[in-house]
């Protein structure tokens, strides 16, 4: 099967969540099935643009990236978040090559729109090449791609992590997609974590305000990918994600399963 994993959040500030997560991958791929990971890393951007005097600002999830915030974008999820995940997973025993959406042209972003704001070097993804996926693949790799992309202006732009796996995983035909995050999935609005979510119920919860903020793009990467024939699509708390390897063989019971309306 091939399988794309979206790690972010905790998972990669915390060490022993990380090295769960780059287990599970390790697992994976031991099994049989091949694997490509996408990773965000907004806290360590955050936190370094901080050291250089820039306040981060949002909107819906996104963030507002000028050009001085792209380059540092660049700088730190291409290269100080790419080589340390690579490295993690390279530890559990099997080769893995960091790539960012620029590299090969294996994505291209263009400008994101968005209604009433100016999100700066914000992309979407428009167009995908997965061959270079599949030559890692051949040669017993994992590829590990950072979430920036370039432009047919010759522009780099950072993209929302979630939508380039939800990308990345239509590109190549994934079985599954997974996103291992900080929470322990999507919740409703007395705070349990619902089991199952349809596309259909993800409007009703978002007009009510239930789900906000970082969830969004993730809940709108998961329709997208389900739209675009990923088979199935979870949610799935990073603390957890030593049980993700059984995913093919047993009911899993943490986290939100996203399926289709």
């Amino acid at each position: 099967m091939r399988v794309v994993v979206k790690i972010g959040g905790a998972a990669l500030d915390d060490p022993s969540t990380g090295r769960k997560c780059a287990r599970a991958v390790g697992e994976l791929a031991h099994d049989g099935h091949q694997v490509a990971v996408v990773h965000g890393g907004g806290r360590a951007l955050t936190r370094m643009l901080k050291l250089l005097g820039q306040e981060s600002v949002f909107v819906n999830g996104l963030r507002v990236t000028d050009r001085t915030t792209r380059d540092v974008a660049l700088m730190v999820l291409a290269g100080l978040v790419n080589k340390n995940l690579v490295a993690a997973i390279q530890a559990e025993g099997f080769p893995a090559l960091g790539l960012s959406g620029g590299d090969g042209i294996s994505f291209r972003a263009r400008k994101r729109q968005t209604s009433g704001h100016d999100l700066g070097f914000v992309g979407e993804i428009c167009f995908t090449d997965s061959r270079w996926l599949e030559v890692i693949w051949q040669n017993g790799g994992i590829p590990v791609l950072a979430s920036i992309a370039l432009g047919f202006d010759r522009e780099y732009y950072n993209v929302n992590a979630d939508q380039m796996a939800a990308a990345c995983a239509a590109a190549c035909h994934a079985d599954a997609l997974f996103f291992l995050t900080d929470v322990a999935g999507v919740k409703n609005r007395e705070g349990a974590v619902i089991r199952f979510l349809t596309t259909a119920e993800v409007a009703d919860l978002a007009a009510d305000r239930v789900i906000a903020g970082g969830m969004l793009p993730k809940l709108e990467a998961s329709k997208e990918a389900l739209r675009r024939g990923v088979r199935r699509v979870r949610i799935f708390p990073a603390e957890q994600a030593e049980v993700l390897p059984q995913f093919y063989f047993r009911k899993l019971e943490c986290g939100t399963e996203v399926t289709s309306s």
